[in-house]
């Protein structure tokens, strides 16, 4: 047995760190919506904010809102060029999920794919979630 002496290193305790998930990723088609978004816009618009909200037919819905600043508690994805905040409530709803942009002769909107979504309701305005499963 060797002995310590005050300049030995001791050898770590800390658990080994894994990598955070990202909770978000964007198609191209939604990066370059969210580049259009911001560029055009009357005042500084860091990015988008995403989250989620109670209410309609299946009990929640997706929100998309102009993010002006970062708040401390905010879970910021950068890809493809923009910023996406995520409301701290919403992160274990949303990991996982790919955020696209479509638009046809009736509408134009972002679309989430969201493996954690278990039903919508019939007019799409609205959305069951369950929270993500994290292993480990």
């Amino acid at each position: 047995m060797t002995a310590m002496t005050p300049d030995t290193p001791r050898p770590s305790t800390k658990p080994a760190v894994r990598p955070r998930p990202q909770v978000m990723r964007l198609t191209d088609a939604a990066a370059n919506r969210v580049k259009e978004l911001t560029g055009r816009a009357d005042s500084e618009i860091l990015g988008l904010r995403v989250g989620i909200k109670n209410g309609g037919c299946a009990g929640q819905s997706y929100t998309v809102e102009y993010a002006h600043d970062v708040r401390p508690t905010d879970e910021v994805v950068e890809d493809k060029g923009v910023k996406i905040l995520i409301d701290p409530k919403a992160v274990l709803f949303l990991l996982g999920t790919e955020m696209d942009y479509k638009a046809d002769k009736m509408q134009a909107q972002f679309v989430f794919n969201n493996p954690n979504q278990i039903s919508a309701c019939g007019c799409g305005e609205s959305v069951q979630l369950q929270a993500a499963k994290i292993d480990g």
